[in-house]
């Protein structure tokens, strides 16, 4: 939540400051890149997620790359509402709620079907 809501409140300071600095300054002296502030985002928050990743040596496991992923999506869930695009944020979250819980349920399923087979010596 906080994700999307730093994301939907940078891309919103992002207009109101463009909009000050042009009755400030007029309109030729002002140019602003909406994508700029998009991309600081999306940099931010990768740079966060990055932070999420966990490689553990000895087991040779990564852990956190859902999480990464999932703290990255939220920041586009706040763009989109920063853009007034709600119905979209809606729909996307379903959509990545939806396969989230299959891929936990895929993943349930194969690490039960691991733990009940019998353990094989590779010296055979």
């Amino acid at each position: 939540m906080l994700a999307a809501g730093a994301a939907a409140l940078l891309v919103a300071l992002g207009d109101v400051v463009v909009r000050r600095l042009d009755v400030y300054l007029g309109s030729e002296l002002v140019r602003s890149d909406p994508v700029r502030i998009v991309e600081a985002v999306i940099t931010g928050v990768s740079f966060l997620g990055a932070g999420t990743i966990i490689r553990h040596r000895s087991k040779g496991q990564i852990e956190g790359l859902t999480t990464a992923a999932s703290i990255l999506f939220t920041a586009g869930v706040g763009v989109c509402v920063a853009l007034s695009l709600a119905v979209l944020a809606v729909g996307a979250t379903a959509l990545v709620l939806i396969t989230l819980r299959g891929v936990g349920f895929v993943q349930q399923h194969f690490e039960s079907d691991a733990g009940s087979r019998p353990h094989q010596d590779s010296e055979e």
